[in-house]
C-alpha cells in the first residue's frame, strides 16, 4: 500500500445549486462527457483510497442513482438538513463508523462540484500532507484576482497556515495576498474526528464550518500547511450556467492540447469539443466544427470533420467521415462517409464502404467496398460485399408493428428509387431495375423487375391545358420538322 494513500475521501455533494437555476441538481450537470460529480469521483479514484464517500442531500435519489451508474463501489451518507461543511464531513465519516469502519492516516475532504481538480494534484496533496508531518493541509491557489475568496494567512517562519480569512473579514494587509482556499483538505483522520465534536455553531449561519477545524487543531499545537496547486483554474467551482461554460471551455482545451501532444491533427481547437472518454490514435485528423463524445475512437490517418458530431462511434483507420452525425456506429479502415449523413446506432460500415450524401443507415451492416452513394435510407438491412445500391433507395423495414431485416448479398447491382419491403433477400450478384419495388425473393443473378408499364397518351395536354406554355411548347415542337434520319413527333420508334 502507498504511504499516501488515504484511508478515505469524503466528497460533498449535498447542496442544491440554487443558482444554476435547474431542475437538474447542481452535480449533476455535464461538461466533457461526465457529470460534475463524476469528474471529481474520477479524480479521487486516482488516490486508491480504501473507501470513498460522497454525502448527498439535495435530490439525493438522483445523485445516488447516478453514482451507481458510474462507480459501484462509492458510499453514500445522507445529510438530511445541510448545517454547513463540518456538519457534512461528520456525516460522511459517521456513515463509515456505522459500517464498523475505523480510520486511520489520511482523509481527503473536496467538493463535488470542481470537476478541473486532476488526480495529480490531489496526489501532490496527499504526499505534502504526508511528507510535512501535517495534521491539516490545505489545497490552495494563487490567483490573479483574489477577490471574495477566503486568504491564506501564512507564519513567515515556518510557512504554516495560521489561518484562512474570508474576503469581508479581511484586513487590507489580507486582501492583497493572492493565496486562497480551494476548500480541498488533507487531514489526519483522528485529529479530524476529535476536532469536528468541538465545532460549533455561534456564527451568522448557524453553521458548523469544516475550516473551524485548523483552528482547533492549531490550538493544540498540531501543524496546518498548504499545498499550491500547480495551476490555479482546477480549484474552480461551478454555481452558475457561465461558470458551468467557463469550466466547459477550460476542460475542453486541456483535452485537445493532450490529443494534439500524442499526434492528432486538431485544425481549429476553438471549435472542436471532445469528451473526456474519447480515444484517438497518430495522425488522426479532426477538422473545424468537430464533436468527438462519449465513447468514440479515431483510429491513425482517419479524418472527422469538417462540422460532425460522433458519439459512441469508431472510425477506422483511414476512413474520412465529413458534414456527418453518427451515433453508436462502426466505420471501417478506409470508409468515406458523408457529406451530410446520418448513421444510426447498429450501423456498421467495413472496409471501404461509400456512405455518401443524403443517407441515414440504422442497424445496417454493410460488407467491404459496398457503396449508398446518395439519398437513400438502410434500415435493419445486411449487405454483403462490393454492391452498389441506386439513388433513392428505401429499406421498408417497418410494418407498423414489428422491424423486419432484409438482406442484399454480394457484388449486386439494385436500381435507382427502389424499395425493398422487409423480409426479403437479394441473391449475390442480382439486379435490381429503377423503380422496382421488390417484395418477394430475387435469386442470385437475377434481374428483378417490379414495376407498372409505361403508357403514354399523346394530345393530353393540348386537350387538358389548352393555352399553357407546356401546351404551346409541344405546339411548337410538333410544327418542326423530323431530323433526318429519325422519326417524327409523335411517332413509335
Amino acid at each position: 500500500m502507498s504511504a499516501n494513500r488515504p484511508a478515505a475521501v469524503v466528497v460533498l455533494a449535498a447542496g442544491e445549486g440554487t443558482r444554476m437555476k435547474s431542475a437538474t441538481p447542481k452535480v449533476l450537470h455535464e461538461i466533457c462527457g461526465r457529470t460534475l460529480l463524476g469528474h471529481v469521483v474520477d479524480s479521487s479514484r486516482a488516490l486508491d483510497p480504501e473507501h470513498l464517500v460522497v454525502v448527498v442531500g439535495h435530490a439525493r435519489e438522483q445523485v445516488t442513482a447516478h453514482l451507481a451508474d458510474i462507480d459501484a463501489d462509492v458510499r453514500t451518507a445522507v445529510q438530511h438538513e445541510q448545517n454547513g461543511t463540518g456538519h457534512a464531513v461528520r456525516t460522511g465519516l459517521e456513515a463509515l463508523t456505522r459500517e464498523g469502519v475505523t480510520l486511520t492516516g489520511t482523509v481527503v475532504v473536496t467538493c463535488g462540484d470542481t470537476p478541473l481538480l486532476t488526480g495529480e494534484t490531489l496526489r501532490a496533496l496527499t504526499g505534502a500532507h504526508t511528507a510535512e508531518g501535517n495534521a491539516v493541509t490545505v489545497l490552495t491557489a494563487e490567483v490573479p484576482d483574489a477577490d471574495g475568496y477566503g486568504r491564506i494567512v501564512r507564519d513567515p517562519a515556518t510557512d504554516a497556515v495560521t489561518a484562512i480569512v474570508e474576503h469581508k473579514d479581511a484586513t487590507d494587509a489580507q486582501r492583497a495576498l493572492r493565496e486562497i482556499n480551494s476548500g480541498v483538505f488533507a487531514f489526519d483522520a483522528q485529529l479530524l474526528t476529535d476536532a469536528l465534536a468541538k465545532v460549533r455553531t455561534d456564527n451568522s449561519q448557524g453553521e458548523e464550518y469544516l475550516t473551524d477545524v485548523l483552528g482547533i487543531v492549531r490550538e493544540a499545537g498540531h501543524r496546518v500547511g498548504a499545498a499550491v496547486a500547480a495551476d490555479h483554474r482546477e480549484i474552480l467551482g461551478i454555481n452558475n450556467r457561465v461558470q458551468l461554460a467557463q469550466a466547459r471551455r477550460l476542460l475542453n482545451e486541456r483535452l485537445l492540447e493532450r490529443a494534439m501532444l500524442d499526434g492528432v491533427t486538431v485544425v481549429d481547437p476553438a471549435t472542436t469539443w471532445i469528451d473526456v472518454t474519447v480515444s484517438y490514435e497518430p495522425d488522426a485528423v479532426v477538422h473545424p466544427g468537430t464533436q468527438l463524445l462519449g465513447g468514440t475512437h479515431v483510429a491513425a490517418d482517419a479524418e472527422v470533420g469538417p462540422n460532425s458530431r460522433l458519439t459512441d462511434t469508431a472510425v477506422g483507420a483511414g476512413a474520412v467521415v465529413s458534414n456527418t452525425v453518427a451515433d453508436g456506429a462502426e466505420i471501417g479502415p478506409h470508409a468515406q462517409v458523408g457529406p451530410y449523413t446520418y448513421l444510426r446506432p447498429g450501423t456498421s460500415l467495413g472496409a471501404k464502404v461509400k456512405a455518401g450524401s443524403f443517407v441515414e443507415m440504422k442497424s445496417a451492416t454493410l460488407g467491404e467496398g459496398t457503396k449508398v452513394p446518395h439519398l437513400s435510407y438502410v434500415g435493419d438491412a445486411t449487405i454483403g460485399e462490393h454492391s452498389n445500391i441506386g439513388a433513392a433507395s428505401v429499406f421498408v423495414n417497418y410494418d407498423g408493428v414489428n422491424k423486419h431485416r432484409s438482406t442484399i448479398g454480394s457484388h449486386c447491382r439494385t436500381g435507382a428509387d427502389n424499395m425493398f419491403v422487409a423480409p426479403v433477400t437479394v441473391g449475390d450478384g442480382a439486379y435490381t431495375a429503377a423503380g422496382s419495388v421488390i417484395t418477394k425473393d430475387v435469386p442470385p443473378g437475377s434481374l428483378a423487375v417490379a414495376r407498372g408499364q409505361q403508357r403514354n397518351i399523346p394530345g393530353w395536354v393540348a386537350r387538358k391545358r389548352p393555352g399553357s406554355a407546356a401546351a404551346q411548347a409541344a405546339a411548337a415542337r410538333a410544327e418542326e420538322p423530323p431530323e433526318e434520319g429519325g422519326e417524327g413527333p409523335g411517332q413509335e420508334a
